[in-house]
């Protein structure tokens, strides 16, 4: 079982950034594959970013089309803690951010194939 808590995010104007951090208890998720996801008002959850582990303590970083250039997402293994870094924030990334994980494995897009979710974090970007 592995426990994820977010932490981060809040208010910003347009152009700002924010920090997003997913750090797990139980058991140690620094083999897992960890999801970022983001769910604005009336909308699906849609997938943001996912970082995965190579087996050799590598890892690869992989964005959707409308982050890429503006997320940046890297892990801290001895802190079992994943991060996402937002910069350049526009009102259309305004929503609920969640991460999530599955075992390791290549970074998927589709929410069910991740077991284990955080409670979620507000990301508000005015205008």
């Amino acid at each position: 079982q592995v426990h994820l808590v977010e932490s981060g995010g809040g208010l910003v104007q347009a152009g700002g950034s924010l920090g997003l951090s997913c750090a797990a208890s139980g058991r140690t998720f620094s083999r897992y594959t960890v999801g970022w996801f983001r769910q604005a008002p009336g909308k699906e959850r849609e997938f943001v970013g996912g970082i995965r582990w190579n087996g050799d303590y590598t890892t690869n970083a992989e964005y959707a089309d409308s982050v890429e250039g503006r997320f940046f997402i890297s892990r801290d293994a001895a802190k079992d803690t994943v991060y996402m870094q937002m910069n350049s924030l526009t009102p259309e990334d305004t929503g609920v951010y969640y991460c999530a994980s599955r075992d390791a494995g290549i970074v998927t897009t589709t929410p069910t194939s991740y077991s284990y979710w955080g409670q979620g974090a507000q990301v508000t970007v005015s205008s």
